[in-house]
């Protein structure tokens, strides 16, 4: 049995986060999952089953892990995941494989994105601010993910991006 619950993947575990443009919910959010859960069911790295697990997160973030020690993903199997997302990406009306886009949320708590320049207005505009809680989609464990892909701006690489105080 490949997947397994995100929770039993051991931190050293590889990760990928692949941030929605737009926030997927309803319909096109179970498609979305019902897709990567069939082809989770089946990935294989050399005919061997990947010991795999998926997250669903603010209806914006899929986040992928692979007990690489178990078996390794490989240049094929990870060229598929993202064959399958980028398959997906038209029927849920919203890109989900690409970089450059930064996650934060806004005062609301809402998850907003925009371009790195997006952002920097923002925060030129006092609506991110050093505690603004933002998304670190350059994870590349499970362990990553869960000590900090959400945090303040200011312990993120995020904060390079902040006007400087003067």
């Amino acid at each position: 049995m490949p997947v397994v619950g995100f929770e039993a993947l051991p931190d050293d575990s590889r990760a990928w986060v692949f941030g929605a443009a737009a926030p997927v919910v309803g319909a096109a959010a179970q498609s979305l999952l019902s897709t990567v859960d069939a082809h989770l069911a089946n990935w294989r790295a050399h005919g061997a089953p990947l010991v795999c697990a998926r997250e669903w997160r603010d209806d914006r973030f899929l986040v992928i892990g692979v007990d690489e020690a178990a078996t390794g993903a490989t240049g094929c199997s990870i060229d598929g995941l993202f064959h399958v997302l980028r398959d997906i990406e038209s029927l849920v009306g919203t890109t989900l494989v690409g970089g450059g886009t930064v996650y934060w949320r806004d005062a609301a708590g809402t998850v907003v994105s925009g371009a790195r320049p997006v952002f920097r207005e923002a925060a030129a505009g006092g609506a991110v601010v050093p505690e603004t809680h933002v998304f670190d989609t350059t994870i590349t464990t499970v362990g990553a993910y869960r000590a900090g892909f959400e945090r303040a701006a200011v312990e993120s690489w995020h904060g390079k991006l902040l006007p400087v105080a003067r």
